[in-house]
């Protein structure tokens, strides 16, 4: 019964995941398909970039928001294990939606979620200190690795012996990364993107 739960918990998560938000706020505000322009990504920085605040506010909201449900769902049904489990795949879904043909974002809004209902006191350090490296370097990308690192390394600190909390940490950690390979090496060569800038 608990295996059957958690697929329930997996399938309901990804395919929630699966909504992608910067695509319909683009339908909306009769904005451009985010996959052809910018960085071709459907997540909040590059509808911030594409259809400026309202735009970008609007999809990180969304995103984070289909995180909370999905891991809520998950928490409410099997504890903090389903709420772990919720937001690993609300962010593949995210990533890779199979409602878009398996393009979608960086996960980063939907980690912000998934990081606020499973553990969410490191989540406010991580947020604050986000924030400030963002309004610092004016890096969205750089802030996002810099949260889910330092997310990664409290919840390793405080939940000693939860090696499933601490391995998932890392997962989500690594996967976000992952997805910021591009942006990595335009930071390294400083042709990274900063808030403010137009892409075309």
């Amino acid at each position: 019964m608990n295996v059957l739960a958690y697929i329930i918990i997996a399938v309901v998560a990804y395919l929630l995941g699966s909504i992608s938000t910067g695509l319909l706020v683009a339908g909306m505000l009769h904005g451009p398909n985010l996959r052809e322009v910018g960085s071709k990504n459907t997540g909040a920085s590059n509808a911030l970039r594409t259809m400026g605040v309202r735009g970008g506010a609007s999809t990180f909201a969304g995103d984070v928001i289909k995180a909370v449900i999905a891991c809520g769902i998950g928490r409410i049904w099997m504890g903090l294990p389903g709420a772990m489990l919720a937001g690993l795949f609300v962010i593949i879904g995210h990533n890779w939606p199979v409602f878009f043909q398996f393009k979608g974002g960086k996960g980063v809004s939907s980690t912000v979620g998934v990081m606020l209902v499973c553990f969410w006191w490191q989540a406010i350090i991580c947020y604050v200190i986000t924030i400030a490296v963002i309004a610092i370097t004016r890096f969205i990308s750089l802030g996002s690795m810099v949260m889910v690192t330092l997310f990664a390394i409290l919840v390793a600190f405080t939940c000693g012996g939860n090696w499933l909390a601490i391995g998932w940490a890392i997962l989500m950690a690594a996967i976000c990364i992952g997805r910021h390979h591009t942006n990595i090496r335009r930071l390294l060569q400083g042709t990274e993107a900063k808030i403010g800038q137009k892409v075309k």
